[in-house]
């Protein structure tokens, strides 16, 4: 019979404990745990305290408690006699953990397993079906709690409340309505120039490497640089991680930048088991309107129908010039491009039962559509309303910048007039003899510094913004000489005006090609 037992308290603060009527209950404090646990040790002289384990604002359901963990570890290498606890549920409230442990290991272990509350302990066997009881009830309460959670969250789902802790990039958690998303100026600026580089082409590889070549912060940094703790897992610095082509498909592909939330796509087995599985669409809760969108909607169409139809040639970072467009007018395939020593081309796949056999080169379809296009443009110009539209669509990204410019004005002014008014305080503690001539000096010298440095910026956001102007200024002009007469094609032209490329055989040396317009 040993003299003394080495004894280890378990203290845990429960995550359910949150939900519970009287949130100021003392008794399921870790203070009043670790107070009741210590008198029993300290009243025990055979007792002798060889740890405390503590975890704070974790589920009992589960293992997933670093200090349980570490406590477990600790009675299987045979340190520990006698685990102490306020109650079986402050131990674990999963039925299996409680027959796995306290059941069977603590005993193959020769661990002592006692609770004060609900007087559960291993060396009194009369009491094992009151603790199997207790765990069945402690399971049925987590059920409970867990069905309660996932209720409320899809009733707000369902009335268009936003649930997530963390905001999409782009837009922040408003901080006067925790379930409403607000536009971040900066990010979203960020998101229209990834869809503006889409449609002109790039592909996601590229998008992310123009961003990082311009040492735009990626979606996490960003937000790390906000104050916001994301838990990333990465074996990579905060400020080392970098776009990637993944973050960059996830935002062209996500609703949220149309003012919709879509949410509900994924959940957990359940419970106990926390393993993430992806729910079918039909069962995603879908509200519009809940939000300012970033994109309008035709932009961030006309992005699903190129993620859709985009094919780019191998070891290229764009797409070619007519990707996803080009059909075969006899049999309908998508006409592949192919390389020879001279020239590229496209040409049907259909060997088996398609008339058309001749290839077209490429440079050769480019000049016909660019032909077809300015023919198109001689017939339905009109200058004032194609001003009006894309000068309106141009502004809108020039506001955006000018507005986070202006902002950046506004705080520099008040620093400055902040530093003035220090500078006057300064002169009165002097005359006043409330500092030394020497103190004052050195306190002049500093404000000139800062005022100096405040100034040099207030002028760099001045040319940026007299930049900016110019530039919607002379917008008109830009935008009516492009487009009287096009001299060459790009990905954001054949976009613009083109849905599909049709091109038929050769019939009395005339190739037969017909465009199927967007308009």
């Amino acid at each position: 019979m040993k003299d003394t037992f080495r004894v280890a308290i378990y203290l845990r603060l429960s995550i359910e404990d949150k939900d519970k009527l009287n949130r100021t209950d003392d008794s399921e404090s870790i203070k009043n745990q670790r107070h009741m646990l210590m008198e029993i040790v300290n009243s025990n002289t055979s007792y002798n305290l060889v740890g405390e384990y503590c975890d704070e604002d974790l589920s009992g359901a589960g293992t997933f408690r670093p200090e349980f963990e570490r406590l477990i570890k600790d009675c299987e290498n045979g340190k520990i006699d006698i685990v102490l606890c306020k109650s079986q549920s402050r131990f674990s409230r999963d039925m299996e953990i409680v027959e796995r442990y306290i059941n069977n290991k603590f005993k193959e272990w020769n661990v002592r397993f006692i609770s004060l509350s609900d007087n559960a302990d291993t060396e009194n066997p009369g009491n094992k079906k009151s603790r199997q009881i207790n765990g069945l009830v402690n399971e049925w309460y987590l059920e409970d709690v867990s069905n309660n959670i996932r209720s409320a969250f899809n009733s707000k789902m369902k009335q268009g409340e936003f649930i997530s802790p963390f905001a999409p990039f782009g837009y922040l958690v408003d901080s006067s309505d925790n379930n409403k998303l607000v536009i971040d100026k900066v990010a979203s600026i960020v998101v229209k120039d990834i869809f503006n580089l889409y449609l002109k082409g790039y592909g996601y590889s590229a998008i992310a490497k123009y961003l990082n070549d311009k040492n735009i912060p990626s979606p996490s940094l960003h937000k790390y640089r906000q104050g916001i703790k994301l838990n990333i897992v990465s074996n990579k610095k905060r400020d080392e991680i970098k776009w990637n082509s993944n973050a960059i498909k996830t935002i062209l592909k996500n609703e949220v930048y149309l003012g919709k939330l879509v949410q509900g796509k994924r959940t957990t087995v359940s419970y106990k088991n926390h393993k993430i599985i992806n729910k079918d669409k039909s069962l995603w809760i879908s509200y519009p309107n809940t939000h300012e969108a970033i994109i309008d909607k035709d932009t961030f169409d006309k992005v699903q129908r190129e993620m859709k139809n985009r094919t780019k040639p191998r070891g290229s970072s764009t797409v070619h010039l007519f990707s996803g467009k080009v059909f075969c007018l006899d049999c309908g395939h998508y006409l592949r491009k192919k390389n020879s020593s001279r020239h590229e081309y496209l040409v049907c796949p259909n060997n088996t039962s398609c008339s058309n056999k001749s290839s077209i080169r490429y440079d050769l379809l480019e000049n016909i559509v660019l032909e077809l296009i300015n023919k198109l443009i001689d017939k339905f110009y009109d200058e004032e309303l194609l001003k009006e539209k894309t000068n309106k669509k141009y502004n809108e990204v020039y506001m955006e910048k000018l507005i986070s410019l202006e902002s950046e004005l506004v705080n520099f002014n008040r620093k400055i007039d902040e530093s003035e008014k220090y500078l006057k305080n300064l002169y009165e503690d002097k005359v006043n003899n409330v500092i030394s001539l020497e103190m004052f000096d050195t306190l002049v010298s500093s404000y000139e510094d800062n005022k100096g440095r405040y100034s040099k910026q207030l002028d760099d956001v001045n040319k940026k913004i007299n930049v900016y102007k110019e530039n919607i200024k002379g917008f008109d002009e830009k935008i009516i000489s492009k487009y009287k007469k096009l001299d060459n094609l790009n990905r954001v032209i054949v976009n613009e005006f083109i849905d599909k490329i049709y091109v038929g055989e050769i019939r009395d040396n005339i190739r037969i090609i017909k465009i199927k317009w967007n308009f």
